[in-house]
């Protein structure tokens, strides 16, 4: 009895840990050393995290196998896919404001 809650309670932090999306780094130390170049390529990637986050929050294969074998951890991957939303949008605006501040044109 004690073997089977063993195994899948790690299943259940396996599924969790596959399902969920990167939450980026909104601020970093070396963003005032960026160039404009490069602050139009972060605000890119930070488009690209949104994007990848909003698919996980959707119907995907993971996601219904997760769903079936284990609930939680869906709702677990909805709650991450929140914060890396919001964290995606966090870095395009410190990145947008940084290209202002630099006037990069």
């Amino acid at each position: 009895m004690k073997k089977t809650a063993l195994v899948i309670g790690m299943l259940a932090l396996l599924l969790q840990g596959c399902a969920t999306p990167h939450v980026m780094q909104t601020k970093q130390v070396s963003d005032v050393n960026l160039s404009c170049t490069q602050i139009l390529s972060e605000i890119s990637e930070a488009d690209k995290f949104e994007a990848e986050a909003r698919a996980e929050r959707g119907v995907t294969g993971k996601n219904v196998v997760v769903g079936l074998l284990f609930w939680p951890a869906l709702i677990g991957t909805y709650s991450n896919t929140d914060e890396a939303i919001k964290a995606a949008k966090e870095r395009r605006a410190n990145m947008t404001n940084l290209y202002e501040q630099k006037k990069c044109k």
